[in-house]
C-alpha cells in the first residue's frame, strides 16, 4: 500500500510528538531553494478576500521559527518567518505568524499552555488562527480527534464543538484567501 507523501511526512512528524526531536538551527530551517513563501504570495495574488500581510522584525521571525521548528519550505514555516501574521477580510480571521504590534502573539507562544506546557514538548494540536467571533482554527495532531490527523478543525463559539474542515494547512490558507466567507459564517456576519 502506497501512502501519499504528505501523510507519510505527517506520520513521521507524529513520531516527534512522542519523542523529542533534536532542535534544528536557523540555517537548517530556512530554505532558500524552494521557499514556501512563493506559494503563499501566489495564493495572495489570486485571493478573492482581502489579505493583509503584517510585517515582523527579524528578531521575532527568527525566535518564532526556532520555537516552531518547521522549515520555511512549508507554508506554515514561511508564514511564521516572513510575517507577523495575516489578517483576512480586515481581521475577520487572524492567521498566526511571528507576532507584531497589530497581532501581538506568535504561533508557538499562543499555543504554550494550551496544546503543550513546556518548550520542546510536542503539541497535540496547534492553534493556527482565530476569528472575531471567538472561534479557533487548530491543526489536529491527535489532541482533538483520532480521526482527521493533520487536518484543520474549527471550534465554533456557537456550539463549542470541534468540527473538521477536512482541510490541511495549505488548503486552509487558500480557503481563507479565496473562499466564500459569507457562506462559511452564514448568519453570523453583520453588514458593513
Amino acid at each position: 500500500m502506497k501512502l501519499p507523501l504528505t501523510l507519510l511526512l505527517f506520520l513521521v512528524c507524529l513520531q516527534g510528538f512522542t519523542q523529542p526531536l533534536p532542535k534544528r538551527s536557523l540555517t537548517e530551517l530556512i530554505d532558500t531553494k524552494e521557499p514556501g513563501w512563493n506559494l503563499v504570495l501566489e495564493w495572495k495574488k489570486d485571493a478573492r478576500n482581502k489579505v493583509d500581510v503584517l510585517p515582523t522584525s527579524q528578531a521575532n521571525a527568527e525566535a518564532a521559527l526556532l520555537q516552531t521548528q518547521v522549515t520555511t519550505r512549508s507554508p506554515m514555516g514561511a508564514i511564521v518567518y516572513e510575517t507577523g501574521g495575516i489578517l483576512i477580510d480586515d481581521g475577520w480571521i487572524r492567521i498566526l505568524g511571528s507576532g507584531t504590534a497589530r497581532l501581538p502573539r506568535s504561533l508557538m507562544a499562543w499555543n504554550k499552555g494550551k496544546s503543550f506546557r513546556q518548550d520542546g514538548e510536542q503539541p497535540s494540536f496547534l492553534l493556527i488562527a482565530d476569528d472575531v467571533l471567538g472561534g479557533f482554527f487548530a491543526l489536529n495532531a491527535g489532541g482533538i480527534s483520532e480521526k482527521d490527523l493533520g487536518k484543520v478543525f474549527y471550534l465554533s463559539p456557537d456550539n463549542l464543538q470541534w468540527e473538521s474542515t477536512q482541510l490541511g494547512y495549505s488548503d486552509f490558507l487558500q480557503f481563507c484567501f479565496s473562499a466564500d466567507l459569507e457562506g462559511f459564517y452564514e448568519g453570523l456576519r453583520w453588514k458593513g
